[in-house]
């Protein structure tokens, strides 16, 4: 029984009965399309598809959090549309000298966006490629979900498939599952055979070792046959070592022993640039709005963009429509007012403040000034387009009489957008960094 079937099991116990029967029993867990921050399941029609997902929706992420320490954005959508994502996006078996690897080939250092947010990180990983088990033994690759760190691993891996080389790449739980499994068939031997005579291991999500204590045993003396050997070492975590609560002191100071790098969450340039390289890997035609849309909306989770281009190109398909920034709207609407939901106007006030050097206190006050008043526009119109408060809520948090003021603001900025290029730029890029900080 996978984590999906697992997850709706338990959800069974807490409902009625005719409504897991009629709604939930209906659903399909895909295990090949789902991924630790987003859970996809399958509906017989899109009217069960919204009433679960609107109902049960959050529930159901509670509950993966509960099995796994994860809480995944929960997907669900009608059969069709899953299966022509799930092609898109699912990762390949990569089989090497007998010794067999999960890797996905499409993530090579060519393949991967360079920016001035992980240009550290990628240089160091393309290091350890070219000259493994030397200068960075083990590289340590830390940042939040989804910007990069596993893309480059794999990396490094698919580089070394290439020459012959026995690569393991694997996570942590799967680490950890196979050593319990082992240990109880009291088959240690063959797992320390396959863990330690690789000329490459790579570990992603090391920080799941947290209180482990038997696993940090067994990969404490893994990682030493390793280091010894001069094999390379190569790990992924959301947080540096010392940041990794009930991780050993042995295990955090041989951590640090090579080189840590950390990738920072993308600039809005570098954001657009993965999604034209996205939409040339896999032949998707998107014009230059609808990708400046995404990337000013969605974030800075790379692979939530890239499954998001791969939604809507999907659904294109499938529903044989142009793809239009209107369309494209559409198609994320659900995405994007999740998103909102995790947005309050003080996010925004505190964020454009410090971009602006203005004071937080100025911006809500009645003060005129230009800069106050360019300023406190920026805000109203944010506001207004990444959160879920209406016009007249948002003329409440300014103390303003009525929605007018905020109408006549919106229809300015409006104006401005259309007319100066650089302001345009310059409100996208303030966009961009309320969307990556309050999520």
């Amino acid at each position: 029984m996978n984590i999906g079937e697992k997850v709706l099991n338990t959800l069974k116990e807490e409902i009625l009965e005719v409504e897991y029967d009629r709604y939930i029993k209906k659903l399909k867990y895909e295990k090949d399309l789902s991924q630790d921050d987003r859970a996809y399941f399958s509906a017989p029609n899109i009217f069960v598809a919204k009433w679960v997902k609107t109902s049960y929706g959050n529930r159901i992420s509670d509950l993966f959090e509960d099995e796994n320490g994860t809480k995944p954005l929960v997907e669900t959508s009608i059969k069709e549309i899953n299966q022509e994502i799930s092609t898109k996006i699912r990762h390949i078996e990569t089989k090497n000298n007998s010794k067999s690897t999960k890797l996905n080939p499409s993530f090579t250092f060519d393949s991967f966006i360079v920016g001035q947010s992980n240009q550290f990180a990628y240089t160091t990983a393309k290091s350890v490629a070219e000259k493994p088990g030397e200068q960075y033994n083990p590289l340590f690759l830390y940042g939040g979900v989804g910007l990069g760190k596993s893309h480059l691993l794999q990396a490094i891996g698919n580089y070394h498939l290439n020459m012959g080389k026995i690569v393991i790449y694997t996570t942590l739980e799967q680490f950890m599952n196979s050593f319990i499994s082992h240990l109880r068939s009291q088959t240690m031997s063959r797992f320390r055979e396959k863990y330690r005579e690789c000329d490459l291991l790579l570990i992603d999500d090391i920080q799941f070792l947290s209180s482990k204590e038997q696993t940090q045993d067994e990969f404490f003396h893994t990682f030493n046959e390793l280091h010894i050997a001069k094999k390379q070492i190569v790990m992924t975590s959301d947080r540096q070592p010392n940041k990794i609560t009930g991780l050993v002191d042995r295990l955090k100071s041989r951590f640090e022993w090579g080189l840590m790098a950390d990738i920072q969450p993308p600039g809005l340039e570098t954001k657009i640039a993965i999604i034209e390289k996205k939409c040339e890997l896999d032949g998707i035609r998107l014009n230059r709005e609808i990708i400046n849309y995404i990337a000013v909306n969605m974030g800075d989770n790379i692979r939530e963009i890239e499954g998001t281009i791969i939604k809507i190109n999907a659904l294109s398909a499938m529903l044989n429509q142009t793809i239009t920034v209107e369309f494209a709207k559409n198609a994320i609407e659900e995405q994007l007012k999740e998103k909102k939901e995790n947005i309050s106007i003080d996010n925004i006030v505190s964020i454009i403040s410090k971009e602006l050097n203005i004071k937080s206190s100025e911006i809500k006050s009645k003060k005129r000034t230009q800069k106050v008043v360019n300023a406190r526009r920026i805000v109203i119109y944010l506001a207004r387009n990444l959160t879920p408060n209406s016009m007249p809520q948002i003329a409440l948090y300014f103390g303003m009489k009525d929605h007018t003021a905020i109408s006549h603001t919106m229809k300015k900025i409006s104006e401005l957008l259309k007319s100066d290029e650089k302001f345009k730029i310059q409100l996208e890029e303030l966009s961009n960094k309320v969307n990556t900080n309050s999520n």
